[in-house]
């Protein structure tokens, strides 16, 4: 079995104590030569600012190919153009191209009226400005937001036709629903890769949460065995090691042509589950 590229995500921290928890997980995760580690934009573009100074700090001291996420939400294409231009001068190659979450409650008004309405005319308007790498989403269990699974496929062809390079799917837990969602996006003629989102579990409720707000299934059998688990740190660390080694190693002997790691800023854990598939240095065991 041999492992297919890989990527990592993190998020732009809010304290000092979080930026440190975040170079050590950069620190631990650099080492695995990563295609790409990206960094995210919060909901109405929340966290702007510290988005853009993790991606050029990523950039200056490290040798890794930082990609920003970029939203449409809250700001106008003038906003978002300039920002594209900022990270562009800053040698940033590489937009993770979202529409974005919206704000609790404040629905569809949260798009700028002199703004891009969704993410394929982002992708349009960053193709203008540059010619970016470009990654953007797909949901392979259906957007939240989506009339119906066919309309979500038609809005994932229309942002890889628009420039985008590949896809990198929201997590999911149901290996068979990604493969199902594999073989609808190649019958719909789109060739693009769609890369997995791995989120491996370090805390089960907080992931419940995120699965709840995505749509994703979160299985019984997970439940049951981080119920099984208990309060034990090490007992659950060992399911989270276990069901993300599987998952990927199912994934790979589907054929992946890569893994993409949703890290929480957690280099461990992480770096645990890649040096069982060969990447990196030996396997160590994962300690919360």
């Amino acid at each position: 079995m041999k492992a297919p590229p890989v990527s990592f995500e993190f998020f732009p921290p809010k304290t000092a104590a979080m930026e440190e928890m975040l170079w050590q997980a950069i620190t631990r995760l650099a080492p695995l030569g990563p295609r790409f580690v990206s960094v995210t934009y919060g909901a109405g573009g929340s966290t702007r600012e510290r988005t853009h100074a993790t991606v050029a700090r990523i950039r200056r001291e490290t040798a890794l190919e930082p990609a920003a996420h970029l939203t449409c939400v809250g700001a106008s294409r003038a906003e978002i153009d300039a920002a594209a231009r900022a990270y562009w001068d800053s040698g940033i190659r590489h937009i993770v191209a979202l529409r974005g979450d919206l704000p609790a409650g404040a629905g569809h008004s949260a798009l700028h009226p002199a703004g891009y309405a969704r993410a394929a005319d982002l992708v349009i308007g960053l193709k203008r400005i540059a010619n970016f790498e470009i990654s953007v989403a797909a949901y392979p269990e259906t957007h939240p937001e989506a009339l119906n699974a066919a309309a979500d496929l038609d809005n994932l062809k229309r942002k890889l036709d628009a420039g985008a390079t590949r896809a990198i799917t929201q997590f999911f837990f149901d290996i068979d629903r990604y493969l199902r969602f594999r073989d609808r996006v190649a019958a719909a003629g789109i060739a693009a890769p769609i890369v997995p989102g791995i989120l491996p579990i370090v805390d089960f409720a907080q992931a419940k949460k995120f699965a709840t707000v995505c749509g994703a299934y979160m299985p019984a059998w997970l439940e049951a065995e981080f119920a099984e688990a208990g309060d034990d740190p090490r007992a659950r660390a060992v399911v989270s090691e276990r069901v993300a080694l599987a998952q990927c190693r199912r994934l790979i002997d589907a054929g992946v042509d890569a893994l993409h790691f949703y890290t929480l800023n957690r280099g461990d854990l992480v770096s645990a589950i890649c040096a069982s598939l060969g990447i990196g240095a030996p396997a160590v065991a994962f300690a919360e």
